[in-house]
């Protein structure tokens, strides 16, 4: 979750009134919405402006589950829609959800009427109100001060635009290739005939310059153009065909006459292939009309919600539960064209045989949520998804750590690709892949990449194997661009033990004896980073000496956090975390002392917006939970390592008034749907505790019922209830529950729980019960 704010001048954030416990309704001050709700579709709950506002991130443009298409407005952001913001500047055809940098944005594309005059799209944006727009999954319109409306849909590899022009001679539409959310180091556009236009655009940066990458795009338009241009820079040139620039404004212009007939459609497709691709791809997917490709849209995302049918909670509630899982399905994206074709990280081209391949990697980010829920709901593709991380290795040499497109971005530290892996591999995502997953791993786990390639990789890894632990060094160089583990070494030496504690339970599943004796020594490193004089977590030099202030809220070291943040990312150790600061009875006390845990009993909603960390840079200098920020998203489930269960429930049914049905109702960045995952597996009751396994801790669910269709190539049951009859903001604490009626005392499940039970219900009660509370209901230490 690599956050850059920047001074600018934004609207105000709407008031956020306290709420009930489990989603009482809140009130925004927001005017644009989702699409009403009609007819009992789940898409109609859905409200994509949802974190658009308070750099949630989001984008509100039309998209398909997965696409590698995200057709959306821009409003000067640097990540591109901000509802603050009242000036459109095109509709581009690239966007992630919730990231924290600039990324995308390609071939901005804006209706116009009159005289071509301006070139850069900051001073051709056009101005809209909240009051003329809205969207719901697929589908966006927003009325412009123009006097054009424009709508947008998508396909897998398209976008589709309709705008509908005032009466006049002189309507354009503007396809711009030199502008976009990151740098543009080049462009080229080429008018091919009276509907169709071609461009290549390659760019760089995410947080900072990286390799670039290029787009090929080819758009289609439903009716001739009756004359058209180029623009280079400040120059506009009537009747030109070609136009190219290195780091400069460039574009086409189309102009149509829209006396009569006012309506113009266009469809542009990508390929991160070449210009065969883009064209192939709008072959396969273009030609429809615009309400046909909107109602197949609509309809990919109805089929995708229907995997979980939520009863009871509040209207707010369901319609922030299935945002959620609407940007849960966001990303990653594919990136293969129809025929299979991609260009792999050495920047080649391959084709993906028997797989589709994908792109787009935060992988700091979900590995924690993200990606154990994708295998739970959508298994095929999170195989796919593993296997296209691996071609990544195999075509490039080495893991990605944070990939856009065809690049590594360096972006966030630690070692995040072995949970991700280790996660597909114990879901059962990766059969007749296993042993090369484990050779990129341990190769991944045991060195370091060459210097003239680009991942980074456990960039410290090196003093890692030598001494137990990353060190801090401040201001050191960067040897590549991207963040650098030695900045952070504190953290990382966490995140590598939490990445070999996951590898070391594959190679003994794998047989691999020897390498998980080591792995799993290597796990306790965390401990090599503990000062008993503070008892927390804390950097050490290249000496080995602790460094920074001993004050564990001032602590240096931590990446995007502090030592209270990361006392308790130790998912693969919690019991040897609680020993080490003192046993269950001191671990609680620090527990409630992070969570505020007496002002959240008395009000919840007020101690989560006020006591919390609040800000979605706040990263630093605090004692408290951060629930905007990934460091933290397991900690409310340590409680279920100390024998207080009920203090889980507490502590999440809190954190969940933080997602509310208006513009700033993220908790922070989305980060490609990590916040949004945390939210629907938290609502369900089911959660990674452990990323990197097959552990899913427990905790009550935000709705009395909740049924989850399954995949039944990995899960042959086909489905799993999870009940919880009468539960609400008072009767939230769990007297017992049973799995296909049977008891169950252990406050956690297993993969193979899930597969072979069909229903988790649990009975629950106003005051907390001893449910749970033994020590062998704790989720296990690894090892």
């Amino acid at each position: 979750m690599h956050r850059i704010p920047r001074p600018r001048l934004r609207g105000p954030a709407a008031a956020l009134a306290a709420a009930a416990l489990l989603g009482g309704v809140l009130t925004t001050g927001a005017t644009a919405q989702a699409a009403p709700r009609t007819d009992g579709r789940l898409t109609d709950l859905v409200n994509p402006f949802i974190g658009t506002q308070n750099e949630g991130n989001t984008y509100p443009g039309a998209s398909v589950p997965f696409g590698m298409v995200q057709l959306s407005p821009d409003t000067g952001h640097n990540t591109g829609y901000d509802y603050g913001e009242n000036h459109i500047r095109g509709f581009s055809s690239v966007h992630l959800s919730g990231v924290g940098c600039g990324l995308g944005g390609d071939l901005p594309t804006l209706p116009t009427t009159g005289d071509i005059t301006e070139t850069d799209y900051a001073k051709y944006a056009a101005e809209f109100s909240h009051d003329d727009e809205k969207a719901s999954p697929g589908y966006y319109k927003v009325g412009l001060k123009t006097g054009i409306d424009a709508e947008l849909t998508a396909t897998q590899r398209t976008g589709v635009q309709r705008y509908t022009f005032p009466a006049t001679d002189k309507a354009n539409v503007l396809l711009n290739a030199g502008q976009s959310l990151h740098r543009t180091l080049s462009s080229e556009v080429e008018i091919l005939d009276n509907r169709t236009v071609r461009t290549a655009i390659t760019g760089s940066g995410f947080c900072q310059d990286t390799k670039p990458y290029t787009v090929y795009t080819v758009t289609h338009f439903d009716r001739p153009f009756t004359t058209s241009g180029t623009w280079n820079g400040d120059t506009v040139t009537e009747g030109s065909k070609k136009s190219s620039a290195t780091d400069a404004r460039n574009g086409a212009w189309l102009r149509f006459d829209t006396s009569k007939d006012r309506t113009v459609e266009a469809t542009t497709a990508l390929s991160y292939v070449d210009a065969k691709g883009a064209a192939l791809n709008l072959r396969a997917e273009g030609g429809r009309t615009f309400d046909r490709v909107e109602r197949a849209a609509q309809r990919s995302w109805e089929a995708r919600l229907e995997g979980v049918k939520a009863q009871g909670g509040s209207d707010e509630l369901r319609r922030t539960f299935y945002s959620s899982l609407y940007r849960s399905f966001l990303a990653p994206n594919v990136g293969s064209d129809v025929d299979g074709r991609y260009t792999g990280w050495d920047q080649k081209k391959h084709r993906a045989e028997g797989f589709t391949y994908y792109q787009n990697w935060s992988l700091w980010d979900t590995y924690r949520t993200q990606a154990q829920l994708l295998s739970l709901l959508a298994p095929r593709e999170s195989r796919d998804m593993a296997i296209s991380v691996l071609r990544i290795d195999a075509e490039s040499g080495w893991l990605p750590k944070w990939g856009y497109g065809t690049v590594e971005t360096n972006i966030m530290t630690g070692d995040p690709v072995t949970p991700f892996l280790t996660n597909a591999y114990q879901q059962g995502l990766l059969k007749g892949y296993e042993e090369e997953a484990y050779r990129a791993l341990k190769k991944n786990a045991d060195g370091v990449p060459a210097a003239d390639s680009a991942p980074v990789g456990r960039e410290a890894n090196v003093e890692y194997l030598k001494d137990g632990f990353a060190p801090y060094i401040k201001d050191r160089p960067h040897a590549k661009p991207g963040d650098s583990d030695y900045d952070h070494g504190a953290s990382a030496t966490l995140e590598y033990a939490l990445s070999d504690g996951m590898l070391a339970e594959m190679a003994r599943d794998l047989g691999h004896d020897a390498d998980a004796a080591r792995y799993d020594a290597r796990a306790q490193n965390y401990r090599k980073i503990f000062d008993p004089s503070t008892g927390f977590f804390r950097a050490r030099d290249a000496s080995g000496a602790f460094t920074g202030p001993a004050d564990p809220a001032q602590s240096e070291g931590f990446h995007e956090g502090t030592s209270w943040q990361y006392q308790w990312m130790v998912p693969q150790d919690i019991p040897g975390m609680v020993d080490l600061i003192g046993g269950k009875d001191s671990a609680n006390q620090r527990l409630d002392s992070f969570f505020a845990y007496d002002e959240l009993l008395a009000d919840p909603a007020k101690t989560a917006r006020e006591v919390w960390v609040n800000g979605p840079y706040a990263y630093y200098n605090a004692d408290k939970y951060n629930p905007q920020n990934e460091p933290d998203l397991i900690a409310p489930y340590t409680y279920l390592s100390t024998g207080q269960p009920w203090k889980t429930t507490d502590v999440v049914h809190a954190a969940l008034t933080l997602f509310t049905n208006g513009p700033t109702g993220m908790t922070g960045n989305d980060d490609l749907g990590t916040m949004s995952a945390w939210m629907v597996l938290s609502s369900i009751g089911v959660f990674p505790v452990q990323p990197g396994t097959d552990t899913w801790g427990l905790s009550t669910p935000a709705f009395e019922r909740v049924d989850i269709e399954l995949d039944r190539r990995y899960y042959p049951r086909g489905s799993l209830t999870v009940s919880a009859p009468g539960a609400s903001d008072t009767d939230r604490y769990i007297q017992s529950a049973r799995l296909d009626g049977a008891q169950q005392s252990r406050t956690y499940l297993t993969t193979d729980d899930i597969r072979s039970a069909r229903s988790l219900s649990f009975t629950v009660g106003s005051e907390p019960s001893a449910w749970g509370t033994s020590p062998e209901d704790a989720p296990p230490a690894l090892g």
